[in-house]
């Protein structure tokens, strides 16, 4: 039993331990974007972001009291 886990590690971990065969490159886009970003839906992803992020901690600090209950 354990001659074959010694085996099927030693298959995982072989290839962790030579390394990559290719280079890894970033993708990196050469062109412009197809289409420009208007202001009014930059604002709307940041509120939405905005508000997706501070809800929750919002809601958990104005139900602090009922929490501290618990």
């Amino acid at each position: 039993m354990s001659g074959l886990l010694r085996g099927v590690l030693r298959l995982r971990t072989a290839p962790v331990l030579r390394g990559s065969n290719f280079a890894q490159r970033a993708s990196i886009a050469s062109k412009p974007a197809k289409h420009a970003v208007g202001s009014v839906e930059t604002v709307i992803g940041l509120g939405l972001f905005t508000l997706v992020i501070l809800a929750p901690s919002g809601w958990i600090l104005a139900n602090l009291e009922s929490y501290k209950k618990h």
